[in-house]
């Protein structure tokens, strides 16, 4: 991560600052196939990480690799439901990959788009929200400026970082917050993924009760 990025955000907000020292320095993996990347986030749609892998796997195999929108629409519906895709998500698979191939949904064109139009394009594929669009501009278009602010596991982090009640509005926090973090809310997030990932969260009240307690 760019030293400069990091010592902008840590001035304009030193709680962050500390737990960026503590938790050390992050990057953003981007995907390389943005089309996989959609692919892979509907069909891991409300499963855990562990049973979406699994899915994905089995798809990536079904198609000797080759995940691409005309593989996936020259598949059966039958072949799909086999490996565990529920009708629902092939319907939403099916209409991605139509958008794709009648050319309704360009990716090329989004690195010219700002996050709103992008969050629009998308949205217009059956199955993809708000927050999977949000994870598109962030780990495919490497956007430094995103902060999902009905992302639980977000809400979870900052509650935990600035050591307000679990029953205090998540959403309002980092809205507030992430004023400060601009042009960089996207590398804040980093930072509160990590505080749950770590499960700080879990062993800890506080980031403040931390910090005592080391």
């Amino acid at each position: 991560m760019n030293q400069i990025i990091l010592q902008k955000l840590g001035t304009a907000d030193p709680i962050l600052q500390q737990l960026m020292k503590l938790i050390g320095p992050l990057n953003i993996k981007i995907s390389d196939d943005p089309y996989q990347a959609l692919l892979r986030s509907i069909v891991g749609q409300q499963l855990s990480a562990k049973v979406a892998s699994v899915l994905n796997e089995r798809l990536k195999k079904l198609t000797n690799s080759n995940l691409s929108p005309e593989t996936i629409l020259a598949l059966s519906d039958e072949q799909l439901r086999e490996i565990g895709i529920s009708y629902r998500k092939i319907s939403y698979i099916r209409d991605l990959s139509e958008k794709i191939t009648k050319k309704e949904l360009l990716f090329e064109q989004f690195s010219y788009m700002g996050n709103e139009t992008v969050i629009q394009q998308l949205t217009q594929v059956k199955g993809i929200g708000r927050w999977t669009a949000e994870m598109f501009l962030i780990f495919s278009l490497g956007r430094l400026d995103v902060l999902s602010l009905l992302d639980i596991g977000l809400q979870r982090g900052v509650k935990w970082l600035y050591s307000v009640s679990k029953e205090s509005d998540g959403k309002k926090l980092l809205e507030e917050k992430g004023k400060a973090w601009t042009p960089y809310q996207s590398i804040a997030s980093l930072y509160l993924w990590e505080v749950v990932n770590q499960e700080y969260v879990v062993s800890y009240p506080s980031f403040e009760e931390y910090l005592r307690s080391n």
